[in-house]
């Protein structure tokens, strides 16, 4: 068993100072004053820290993305230590532009890999393309059949790399997606692409008009990228759709006007926009294009699971957001979102996924996955297979 003693404690919610207890992977009691003989366990005095919930990221390229450049271009697999470094203990992995050399089984492959490293991973099926690839043969069935795929994604829509799905095939899918979900105790989520196109989101829209398919069903994702779709996106929120701001940018893309993660959500709380309606995700590991005007790819760089918490910090010392709101966007947001039971929350009976920062910067210092150290004083002790 492990005993963190004294920890400023944010579930994410602020709770004070209390005492986490740790054993078989999961959080056994949260309180203060508890006392534990030594010799059953081990521990930490955790008063110098702050304890939050580790952080899900729920948009990664864990096998990989890119190659609008050509093969060359395609962008390495996640390691490990990576996710460490950010304070990331759970993951959805998902396929991008290139469904082809990059398989939803490969997917599936490399999220069991991760998992036996130590951390948790789930993985979307299917990639931009519609028809969607999938594992089994169907949607439903990959939800139904296969452990790890808790939704379909990322679908390509206001892209030029997209397939220009129609309404109909685009409601079909969420239609499949909600079944498949509902029959498998799963979210069945559906993470949209969203990209430069005027259409924006139109397309969700009029399915949420028009059709009997709710808002929660869709995640839309890189509503930050531009100032139009992110104007859409405070009203696409505010009529209870769900959006995601892509913490990986680069700095030509963010002077082009992108709105930068943490400034995106300090404006949409400003709108009026339900702090529970937001999340963050790092896009990591896929590929940040930058297109001329003709569509010719001019510059290519990776994105980085490290950012996500990053954004979360500037959120608070920059744009002067609550810790606890900064957060909800990283752990008990896209843990309801997506039904991820445990995750997302310091609470007895959850997962013991906990991330420790220093008081004064919120630097990481510590990340737990499951009750195992991954992180400890600042320095990652476990490593990737091949790392």
């Amino acid at each position: 068993m492990l005993l963190l003693k004294n920890a400023d404690l944010f579930t994410p919610a602020p709770a004070g100072r209390a005492d986490i207890l740790i054993a078989g992977g999961r959080i056994e009691r949260v309180e203060a004053g508890l006392a534990i003989p030594e010799r059953y366990c081990d521990v930490v005095d955790a008063s110098s820290l702050v304890a939050v919930p580790g952080f899900i990221d729920a948009h990664v390229h864990i096998t990989g993305g890119g190659g609008e450049g050509g093969y060359a271009t395609r962008t390495p697999e996640l390691m490990l230590s990576d996710a460490v470094r950010g304070g990331v203990t759970t993951i959805v992995g998902c396929l991008g532009t290139d469904g082809v050399t990059r398989s939803p089984a490969s997917l599936l492959a490399k999220a069991r890999g991760l998992d036996a490293e130590g951390i948790s991973t789930f993985i979307y099926t299917g990639d931009y393309a519609v028809p969607t690839r999938t594992i089994t043969g169907g949607i439903e069935r990959d939800l139904l059949l296969i452990d790890k795929v808790i939704g379909v994604g990322e679908v390509a829509l206001a892209d030029h790399r997209s397939t220009q799905p129609t309404f109909d095939e685009i409601a079909r899918i969420a239609s499949e997606a909600r079944r498949g979900g509902i029959l498998s105790g799963k979210a069945g989520l559906v993470n949209v692409h969203m990209g430069d196109g005027r259409r924006g989101l139109s397309l969700l829209r009029r399915i949420l008009d028009e059709t009997e398919i709710p808002p929660a069903q869709f995640l839309p994702t890189h509503v930050n990228r531009n100032p139009w779709l992110f104007e859409e996106g405070i009203a696409y929120a505010k009529a209870g759709g769900l959006v995601d701001f892509t913490t990986s940018t680069v700095p030509a893309s963010l002077e082009e006007g992108e709105v930068k993660c943490s400034r995106a959500l300090r404006l949409m709380l400003e709108a009026g926009v339900d702090a529970a309606q937001i999340t963050f995700t790092s896009d990591g590991q896929g590929s940040l294009p930058v297109f001329d005007a003709a569509g010719r790819l001019v510059r290519l760089d990776v994105g980085r699971v490290t950012s996500l918490f990053a954004e979360v910090r500037d959120a608070v010392a920059d744009e002067g957001v609550p810790l606890e709101t900064a957060l909800s966007v990283v752990t008990a947001n896209p843990a309801r979102a997506l039904k991820l039971a445990g995750k997302g929350q310091i609470a007895a009976g959850a997962d013991a996924d906990l991330v420790l920062l220093d008081r004064r910067s919120l630097a990481i210092r510590g990340v737990l996955a499951r009750g195992r150290w991954l992180m400890r004083e600042g320095d990652v002790i476990v490593k990737g297979t091949f790392e």
